[in-house]
């Protein structure tokens, strides 16, 4: 199986699909929406991106999908399409939008996180 994916990049040069390979263990997993990590350029640096359509096929060489992080619906894909093409700009950043807060920036270490919450405890006890 093949996923079309689009890098989470602002850069005019990436607002195009690439094909990846889907491997046996997460073609279960894997729908149109579902947040991936995948190798990208020449180092193989791992980038987020996102599965805008599954296929059969491709006529390219493809690398494997690494990871699937998070999922959003394929009407949210649509969406940012017609977003993209009504208000000239990048379909990553139009699905970055339906993204829930904090959870779009690269680093998991930057990413919101729950909030912790700290109790003084006061005793009824009368000191003279």
């Amino acid at each position: 199986m093949i996923a079309e994916i689009i890098i989470n990049r602002t850069a005019k040069k990436l607002n195009r699909t690439f094909d990846y390979e889907v491997p046996e263990e997460l073609q279960d997993l894997i729908t149109i929406g579902s947040k991936v990590l995948v190798p990208f350029g020449k180092n193989g640096a791992l980038e987020q991106a996102f599965v805008i359509k599954l296929k059969e096929s491709t006529e390219y060489e493809v690398k494997k999908i690494a990871k699937i992080e998070d999922n959003i619906t394929e009407k949210q894909i649509e969406l940012a399409r017609w977003m993209a093409s009504r208000y000239f700009c990048n379909v990553s950043d139009c699905i970055k939008l339906m993204l829930p807060p904090g959870t779009g920036t690269d680093k998991i270490a930057n990413r919101a996180k729950e909030k912790t919450e700290r109790f003084v405890k006061l005793s009824k006890e009368i000191i003279i």
